[in-house]
Order: C-alpha cells, then sequence, then structure tokens
C-alpha cells in the first residue's frame, strides 16, 4: 500500500552555514558566470533565513529552559567560557 512520504529532516543549523559559506566562497570567484552567480545569490539568501530561523528557534528554547520561578522568563546574557590556555 502506498503510505505518506515523510516529510524530509531539515538540515542541521552547522550543515546549513557550511553550506552558506561555500556559497560565499563561491561568489567571491571573479570568474563565475551571472546566471550561476544569481542561482547561488537566491540560495544563500534562502539559507540565510533558514539559519535566522534555526537561531530563534534556539533562543526560544533557551529562554524556556531559564524560566524561573513564578512563570516569567528571564532571559540572560550567554557568556561562553573562556578556552583554557595549557
Amino acid at each position: 500500500m502506498n503510505q505518506p512520504a515523510k516529510p524530509a529532516k531539515p538540515d542541521s543549523f552547522e550543515k546549513n552555514l557550511e553550506r552558506l559559506d561555500a556559497i560565499v566562497r563561491q561568489l567571491e570567484e571573479a570568474d563565475l558566470a551571472l546566471e550561476k552567480a544569481l542561482q547561488l545569490y537566491e540560495e544563500g539568501m534562502k539559507l540565510s533565513e533558514v539559519c535566522r530561523q534555526q537561531l530563534e528557534e534556539a533562543e526560544g528554547r533557551v529562554q524556556i529552559l531559564m524560566k524561573k520561578a513564578g512563570g516569567k522568563a528571564a532571559a540572560e546574557p550567554f557568556e561562553p567560557e573562556e578556552p583554557e590556555t595549557a
């Protein structure tokens, strides 16, 4: 029997960012044909929006995890750990 196809799992933020970086490198090439450049630019803009949405979703999840007593979310600045020096 025919089962409905499962929707494709979206790529990870890291994979999308890696592809976006590759697109930028290609667009920086001087001898890129205009049509190819436009295709890459369009793909890059779509990936940029997907990455922005993924970051907003992650931010929302972090705020939910940081909920304080009384049901109010308290956004706190993220401070990365200092790299250890040997």
